[in-house]
């Protein structure tokens, strides 16, 4: 489908373009061929074919400095021949593909046979029918018209399972449309800024047409393909599209070929866009994409059906989690096309999150338990009843009695299966999504933009957070509020006629010039709001400091346009500083720099005086000025900044690539302290993370000081504790070993007390992120949310458990990398984000208590009822229908519950806490005896109690009896109950407890018992149901509302004591790391990744053995000898990160211990490994 759409929009595009070939100076076939020339050979090819880039700015009619007319026509006229920016999506799946992929359950297709035989076999009356001595085994014989009745049970069960089979589809439907919706809503969002009739805008990428002129800068995404016309310091990262890593540097001259879908990693400039959608290098990717995966998915699909339904309802919820993840990858996405083939290749292999890992686990064990059950019953039926009628009652086997046999087994298969139905929890795939998307559809009002699906639960497992201080914490509208100009240190903004003239003509001119011209300060969009800061923040703040001065930067910028500028050395993380270099009108040449105080002052040789003349400024002065002005001024949580320049002679001219003797010998022009408020709800946020056991540390690019300061203004650190504020360099000195090396034991001696680190750069936070992730020292694996905003953030985002993009100031880059994106900047959002993760997981966990209660007493109804009475108590179709109320109504009940502030009083959960808490298997198990007491009382002595006839060893079409329809209206209504007791499950007293919160659980409720009264008043022949009368029903009721009272006598029971009780599907360390992941193709991951994966993997295993070691020793306490060396083995394997030596001689140690002469007490010898310990 995918190639369908793209190879007609390719056609249409050519025919247009051949009519209107003329109207521009060059086809579109001619702009695309130029754009997959690279460097040099593009250079020839545009000097050869158009003269320069100014000639195909004339071709395209559009000027570079003034942009397009932006007129509707020109702009139709130019999508029509051009194209449009926009990349045609895959066709999503129809809901018919959908019913088709729900049909592949496993369990549905052993019932649709069934069904099917069933059917086949009522509709066929034998001869023998009439003979008495066929089927006498099962007593009484059956009246007429009952025999006709015979096709209804198959046919109920054809229709239960479409009813589970639309439902299943409708889900995946709505979820598929979904995603469709939220991906239009980031592509929307992409902005990008162009210049149109000479006026800067901001337009949708969509409506980038070509020849339009793009003003790119630091951090951007590249949304079409272009030619770069002029602009400074250039460096693009074109790893997505090329695979190499190194930037490439851009100049008109050299290399001036800007594609699509690459980063701008440094510098600023413009560009003329030459090709758009489907015509730009990522499209034509895109396109033979969306013809490849098509193939792909034919040839996965065979693969499918070959292995075989094994684990259908698990493969089913893979793929939709696979749909997912894919979906939500955003078009336009970073990745570029190649690392997007291998998204998809890899999609399977991806690790899954916490929660799909242990839910998989539980869905294993459950359908195997559920398989030998129902294998088990089958066999005991039939060995029953050929016993019975062939042995016991010496029957010979007659032929024209064979079809009345048959339909005998067949009877049994289908309870057989109903028992399998009842015991495989379909609703989890079901529960998982639902509760997800859910989540997912609310936390858009709370600011959060979920990408990935499974972000939105890791959260909720989250221990810690590093977050950005600028924009995240504080609210990123910087103001100068101290000065230090003239040897005078003003506390607040000086009165300008307090300054020397020529210090202000030199402080107005170096921050007007030498700053992001993009960087503009707008009157206030409201009377009485703050002006707009636009672009770059702290530049907003600079440029306010001189409109605070009473001067203006606009006059200074238009008498020197961005064009005139001679040089410009653009911020980077490295230098920590921009600098621009502009020619004077005697031909000497000046430098403007500005940046932050520490790195710029010791630059400085000169300052200038009270009376404007720069005077020498010596180490020693640096030394006092540092401690009277600067650190002060840091204290005060402010951003300290140096303005300089340098006059440089024109004739020799400087060796501008010389950065080093460039940047030096400057003179200071002033010091001013920038305030970056905090936001006033993020000492709130902060102190509900804390207490919900979740450690938030600062990671920024400030002095230490300034950091410091902020972090106690938001309560990260509290005078008086015992923690770490580090910077980087001293960070960087403490966890690496002589040789440079990153060792992980340092960094764990840091990483627990540290909450500050100051003067960060990029790599720096990818370290501590890795360190922390990669720690073994807390006996939980930690799991790390991390928030970016800027390009370099992009390692740390990927590496994080969860990575929290800045909506508005974050790049594009950091948006890609990012799993959540945060609409509105703010901290306070990220708790919601784990208030929502928590509450995903506590739904699942109460959906499954809810499910395996039902699940393990209709089982063990369905298997002791038909060994003991030859049928099951509970019909299939009865089972389809209790299956029904529990997975796909239950599921919506329990998982839309809304999150309460008091899931943020407890800790995280943490990787290796099984999702069945031992409270849940008491209530599981507590539930269940109560339920299957009643129902096997109702069962064997039920008709004495209601004065009715007994409904056991009834003949095979005998009508259904009030009995049995008893025992499955009180069974439902005990469920209906319990399903109240299920919304808590941490042992909580109050049930109710915000009930009329969630307004779908109250309508499930009551629909279903709704339901549930038409069922068994009206249900007649299809569900094996006879009315009943009042009193029946309110027994019913009643002994379900025993469920209520039986939940709070369960609730006294202190879980404690029940040692005995086994959690279950708990994820053990070895198991967090699928086999396959170990032999994975080399190519799919890159090098650092497979690195670290397997560093983890031999971590898990090293760790594995130090612990069975570990136990060994605790073993042989008695041989003192020994056991000194098997310490000293330990204590060697435990600090060796190398690989050959952890591998090998803990196992030596191991066998040696077994092997010993030491008498080993039974208990070691049969247990290396205590349960708890993995």
């Amino acid at each position: 489908m995918g190639d369908m759409t793209n190879s007609d929009f390719y056609s249409k595009n050519q025919r247009n373009e051949s009519s209107h070939g003329g109207e521009f100076g060059c086809t579109m076939e001619e702009l695309r061929s130029l754009m997959e020339l690279r460097g040099t050979e593009a250079v020839v090819k545009i000097k050869e074919t158009y003269g320069d880039t100014e000639a195909i700015c004339r071709r395209l009619k559009t000027s570079p400095v003034e942009g397009l007319p932006g007129t509707a026509p020109d702009l139709e006229k130019r999508k029509q021949i051009f194209g449009q920016n926009f990349i045609p999506p895959k066709k999503p799946k129809t809901f018919l593909q959908l019913v088709w992929e729900a049909l592949q359950d496993v369990t549905l297709i052993i019932l649709e046979i069934a069904a099917i035989i069933s059917l086949g076999l009522s509709f066929y009356h034998p001869p023998g029918e009439s003979n008495e001595g066929c089927a006498t085994a099962q007593g009484g014989a059956e009246d007429e018209g009952e025999a006709e009745a015979g096709w209804i049970e198959g046919a109920a069960i054809l229709l239960s399972v479409i009813c589970v089979v639309l439902v299943t589809a409708f889900n995946d439907w709505s979820k598929e449309k979904q995603f469709r919706g939220l991906q239009s809503r980031i592509e929307q969002e992409q902005k990008f800024t162009v210049v149109r009739a000479g006026q800067v805008v901001q337009i949708p990428v969509a409506e980038i047409v070509v020849g339009d002129i793009a003003q790119i800068k630091y951090g951007d995404l590249l949304p079409a393909d272009g030619l770069f016309i002029q602009g400074n310091d250039l460096k693009i990262d074109e790893s997505s599209l090329t695979g190499e890593s190194d930037q490439v540097r851009k100049s008109v001259d050299k290399d001036p070929m800007l594609l699509s879908g690459t980063h701008v990693m440094e510098g600023s400039g413009r560009m003329v866009v030459t090709a758009v959608g489907v015509n730009s290098q990522t499209g034509i990717i895109f396109t033979l994409l969306g013809a490849g995966g098509e193939e792909e998915e034919k040839k996965d699909k065979k693969g499918k059906m070959q292995d075989g339904s094994a684990d259908s309802s698990q493969s089913k919820a893979k793929q939709q989690d696979g749909a997912a993840a894919m979906e939500m990858q955003p078009l336009k996405s970073a990745e570029g096309g190649d690392a997007d083939d291998k998204k998809k290749a890899n999609m399977h292999k991806k690790e899954k999150s916490v929660l799909q890992g242990k839910l998989t686990k539980l869905a294993v064990q459950i359908g195997k338990a559920g398989l030998v059950m129902s294998a088990i019953t089958v066999i005991i039926l039939v060995l029953y009843f050929t016993v019975d009628t062939f042995v016991v009652n010496k029957k010979p086997w007659l032929t024209e009695c064979t079809p009345v046999y048959v339909q005998y087994f067949v009877k049994f298969f289908i309870i057989g299966v109903t028992v399998l139905v009842v015991a495989v929890p379909e609703g989890l795939p079901l529960a998982v999504t639902i509760s997800l998307a859910y989540s997912v559809k609310k936390m858009m009002k709370d600011n959060n933009l979920v990408r990935h699906l499974d972000a939105c639960e890791t959260m909720g497992n989250a221990t810690a957070i590093c977050s950005d201080k600028t924009g995240t914490l504080t609210t990123n509208r910087m103001t100068v509020v101290q000065a230090y100009v003239g040897d005078v240190h003003y506390k607040e903004i000086p009165d300008p006629s307090s300054i020397n003239a020529k210090t202000m003509e030199l402080l107005v001119n170096a921050i007007a010039i030498n700053s992001a011209y993009t960087t503009k300060i707008l009157p206030p969009e409201k009377e009485g709001a703050l002006p707009r800061q636009v672009g770059n923040k702290t530049e907003c703040g600079l440029l306010g400091f001189v409109l605070d001065l009473k001067q203006d930067y606009e006059p200074v910028r238009s008498q020197m346009p961005e064009e005139k500028l001679y040089k410009v050395y653009t911020f980077n993380s490295v230098r920590k500083s921009m600098s621009t270099v502009i020619k004077m009108p005697d031909e000497s040449f000046r430098m403007y720099s500005k940046g932050a105080s520490e790195i710029v002052l010791k630059k400085c040789c000169k300052i200038l005086s009270g009376a404007g003349e720069p005077r020498v400024f010596r180490p020693r002065d640096r030394d006092e000025m540092v401690k009277k002005v600067i650190e002060p001024m840091a204290c005060d949580g402010l951003r300290t900044i140096c303005v300089a320049y340098r006059d440089f002679p024109s004739s020799p001219e400087p060796d501008w690539d010389n950065e080093n003797d460039i940047l030096s010998e400057l003179t200071c022009i002033c010091v001013v302290g920038i305030e970056d408020p905090v936001r006033p709800e993020v000492p709130e946020a902060i102190r509900k993370c804390q207490r919900a056991g979740i450690t938030v540390r600062m990671v920024t690019g400030d002095n230490i000081n300034t950091a410091r300061a902020i972090a106690i203004k938001c309560g990260i650190i509290h005078p008086g504790e015992d923690f770490l504020c580090l910077e980087g360099k001293e960070f960087n000195r403490r966890i690496r070993n002589e040789k440079g090396e990153i060792e992980q034991e340092r960094i764990d001696k840091i990483w627990p007390k540290l909450r500050v680190l100051a003067r960060s750069s990029p790599t720096d936070k990818h370290t501590l992120v890795k360190g922390i992730i990669d720690s073994t020292h807390t006996e939980q694996r930690q799991v790390v949310a991390v928030t970016g905003d800027g390009t370099n953030d992009g390692p740390a985002l990927k590496k994080a458990d969860v990575g929290f993009a800045m909506g508005i100031a974050g790049t594009d880059v950091a948006k890609e990398a990012s799993d959540i994106i945060l609409t509105d900047d703010n901290f306070s959002s990220i708790v919601k984000a784990v208030m929502w993760g928590r509450n995903v997981y506590d739904s699942i966990s109460k959906f499954l208590q809810f499910q395996l209660t039902v699940n393990v007493v209709a089982v063990i109804v369905a298997f002791t009822g038909a060994c003991i009475t030859q049928d099951s108590p509970l019909k299939a179709v009865q089972m389809l229908w209790v299956n029904l109320i529990m997975d796909t109504f239950a599921s919506l009940a329990l998982a839309t519950e809304p999150p309460t502030e008091t899931l943020l009083l407890r800790k995280p959960y943490g990787r290796n806490k099984p999702l069945i808490s031992r409270t849940m298997m008491k209530n599981i198990l507590g539930h269940a005896v109560y339920q299957l007491t009643l129902i096997f009382t109702l069962l064997f002595v039920g008709e004495k109690m209601f004065q009715i006839d007994s409904g056991r060893n009834a003949p095979l079409h005998s009508p259904p009896s009030e009995h049995y329809t008893i025992i499955f209206n009180t069974f439902v209504m005990m469920q209906l109950f319990n399903e109240i007791n299920a919304r808590k499950i941490h042992g909580e007293r109050n049930v109710f407890d915000g009930i009329f919160r969630n307004p779908i659980f109250c309508t499930i409720v009551l629909g279903t018992f709704a339901i549930q009264i038409v069922i068994v008043q009206f249900g007649g022949k299809p569900f094996s149901c006879s009315p009943l009368q009042l009193d029946q029903w309110m027994w019913c009721i009643f002994i379900g509302l025993g469920e209520l009272v039986w939940g709070q006598v369960i609730a006294t029971i202190p879980t404690s004591r029940l040692k005995f009780l086994k959690e279950a599907g708990r994820l053990t360390q070895k198991e967090e790391i699928p086999e396959e992941e170990l032999n994975e193709d080399v190519e799919e991951i890159d090098h650092a990744e497979r690195e670290l994966r397997r560093g983890q993997i031999l971590w898990f295993r090293g760790l594995n053995r130090i612990q069975t070691q570990i136990e060994v020793v605790n073993t042989f306490k008695s041989g003192a000898s020994f056991q000194g060396a098997l310490r000293r083995q330990s204590s060697v394997t435990s600090q060796s990160q190398d690989v050959a030596s952890l591998s090998s001689p803990s196992r030596v140690s191991l066998s040696n211990a077994l092997s010993s002469p030491t008498s080993l007490p039974p208990a070691a010898a049969g247990h290396p490994r205590r349960e708890g310990v993995p």
